[in-house]
């Protein structure tokens, strides 16, 4: 599967694969974007739970020490002694109505010296052992009967213990209630039931005030998870249910509508307290900048996109019309359109390429008209090579007749010269091919110096050593002998005695080092730099150096050539450098 899709990846065009790589870049840049932003706004949640779970812990606090004063409170009462001896009094009255009436406004006044109008006690009742009520407060409401019933029957079990009791119908107010008990003589005898009477929602309010200026609601549960707060209104049980743990935040919906809660139990009552926020209220403006987010996001990978693509096709757009320039000019139309020439190519890459191709076409058409008029002049050439021949086969032809006439008449001398000359025409004919062997090469050159031989005489000593092995070696035509007549012409014929002239060979490595030397006047650095130069031409008819140097480069590489060793009045040294290659590595690699 993943070598299908490189295959299919790697015969997509350029363009396409560019394209892919900045979707994938804009994309990539995107998910990680938007997990930044979503682990942004996970660490805005967590920083608004902690937030409000501190204001959560005062608000909790701060409600809970008041609810331990009126636990303290009810205690105070119970043990209190008056309050205990009114009790021990009333329940020793034998219906006498007058001490009752007196003992029980003793009771009150001693109730509203100990805490009954307090803040947040509404009313604080004693009841004694004939359910008869004594009650101080501000806001004094009886128990009903079976509420008074329920709540002695808990606090007889409890004996002395604390029991809350929640609101009802009947009455709004939570009551901390506990039975009294007779403790001076540790008898421990029930004495009757105390119960404080408080307003919770106003210690929920006091406590709570900066809870409703964020709109938030304050909401009370117990160990069981009974709403114990809000008294009007009941929750969903949504709320309830969505306390997992001992204190966290979550996000429920209720009623289509979102609500942020934190939630944290209390160590003294075990209630929990938890805050209700109305999550578009508190995040608004995180949703408007989540909203803003994703429309910047969509906006700027549509304008990148848009980029990326004239980016991508300001790169492809000058490759592809090279490519249909390479196409044309495949299909053997070499000449370039005008068009291209009016069209501005930028300065980059993409422009060097086109500038280079047009460059190319034009030296290729340069070099096409330039081969097609060489193979003009090399026809004209051949026609005119053709017609002079006519005058070396008539002179080879007229040596040939003089050479047996010279037999004849026993002329020997006459014979060899006209057969020497005779040789070296014949050679120029027939030998029509550039490279010969050195042993065809010395043929010639030995003709030469025999037709010298009869002019000079003994003013020209000629000897050559050449081990056989080289003999079948390709070397150049006619590239010696020029160079022995050289030094007979400007050697020889400058100097009064004998002018020595030998020919030797010796392989160097993948070489062969042919060196043709005399003691004629020899030349000094200058000359020698002139005759490479081109600024000096040969006397006669002769071929210079030159000129054979630059026919071995063509033939051989520019690795070959002559070299010149000379100075004044010591003699010259010409060496030949040629590859070391014999007649049949030659042919072979010809036809290979």
């Amino acid at each position: 599967m993943f070598k299908r899709i490189k295959t299919v990846y790697s015969n997509l065009r350029l363009k396409h694969k560019m394209f892919l790589l900045i979707s994938f870049i804009l994309l990539a840049f995107s998910i990680g974007g938007l997990a930044i932003l979503q682990h942004a706004f996970h660490v805005y949640n967590k920083e608004i739970f902690r937030q409000t779970a501190q204001s959560l812990r005062v608000s909790s606090n701060s409600i809970e020490n008041e609810l331990k004063k009126m636990e303290q409170l009810s205690y105070q009462v119970a043990t209190d002694f008056y309050v205990q001896n009114y009790l021990v009094q009333l329940a020793n009255s034998e219906s006498n109505f007058f001490q009752e009436y007196v003992i029980g406004m003793e009771l009150r006044k001693r109730l509203l010296d100990i805490g009954a109008l307090k803040s947040y006690v509404e009313s604080i009742q004693v009841y004694d052992l004939n359910d008869k009520e004594y009650a101080s407060g501000n806001d004094i409401d009886m128990l009903r009967e079976d509420r008074l019933l329920d709540i002695k029957e808990e606090t007889a079990a409890r004996q002395g213990g604390l029991k809350w009791v929640f609101p009802d119908e009947s009455d709004s107010a939570f009551v901390v209630a506990r039975q009294v008990r007779y403790y001076f003589d540790l008898s421990l005898e029930p004495l009757g039931m105390v119960a404080v009477r408080m307003n919770v929602p106003e210690i929920v309010n006091d406590f709570s005030n900066t809870l409703n200026e964020k709109n938030a609601q304050l909401a009370i549960f117990d160990e069981h998870n009974r709403q114990v707060f809000p008294i009007e209104e009941q929750l969903s049980p949504v709320y309830s249910a969505s306390m997992k743990g001992e204190k966290g935040y979550n996000i429920i919906k209720d009623k289509d509508e979102r609500y942020f809660i934190t939630y944290s139990p209390a160590k003294h009552t075990k209630w929990t307290y938890m805050i209700v926020t109305p999550y578009n209220s508190m995040f608004h403006a995180i949703t408007t900048v989540q909203v803003a987010v994703m429309i910047v996001y969509i906006l700027l990978f549509i304008i990148l996109m848009f980029l990326g693509i004239r980016f991508v096709n300001g790169i492809i757009r000058p490759i592809e019309g090279l490519n249909k320039k390479m196409e044309k000019v495949q299909t053997g139309n070499l000449q370039l359109d005008d068009e291209d020439d009016e069209i501005a190519m930028p300065l980059d890459e993409t422009g060097q390429m086109h500038n280079n191709f047009k460059k190319m076409m034009n030296q290729i058409n340069q070099l096409i008209a330039e081969n097609y008029k060489k193979q003009l002049v090399i026809k004209d050439s051949e026609f005119k090579t053709l017609q002079a021949q006519v005058n070396p086969h008539f002179l080879y032809n007229t040596l040939e007749s003089i050479n047996w006439s010279a037999k004849v008449e026993g002329h020997h001398k006459i014979s060899s010269m006209a057969e020497s000359l005779g040789f070296i025409l014949h050679a120029s004919i027939s030998m029509r091919d550039s490279l010969i062997t050195l042993e065809k090469e010395l043929s010639v050159v030995k003709s030469y110096i025999t037709i010298q031989s009869y002019r000079f005489e003994e003013r020209l000593e000629f000897h050559t050593d050449i081990p056989s092995s080289f003999l079948t070696c390709i070397v150049p035509k006619f590239i010696i002998q020029p160079l022995v007549e050289n030094s007979i012409r400007y050697g020889l014929q400058k100097m009064i005695g004998t002018c020595k002239i030998s020919i030797t060979a010796k392989q160097l490595g993948d070489n062969i080092q042919i060196t043709v030397e005399d003691n004629g006047p020899g030349m000094d650095e200058a000359f020698i730099s002139k005759i490479f130069k081109g600024d000096f031409e040969p006397q006669g008819t002769g071929i210079g150096i030159n000129n054979i140097n630059d026919r071995i480069n063509l033939l051989l590489g520019s690795h070959y050539g002559i070299e010149i060793e000379s100075k004044v009045n010591v003699g010259t040294k010409v060496h030949i450098t040629l590859p070391y290659e014999s007649e049949g590595e030659y042919v072979q690699g010809a036809i290979s």
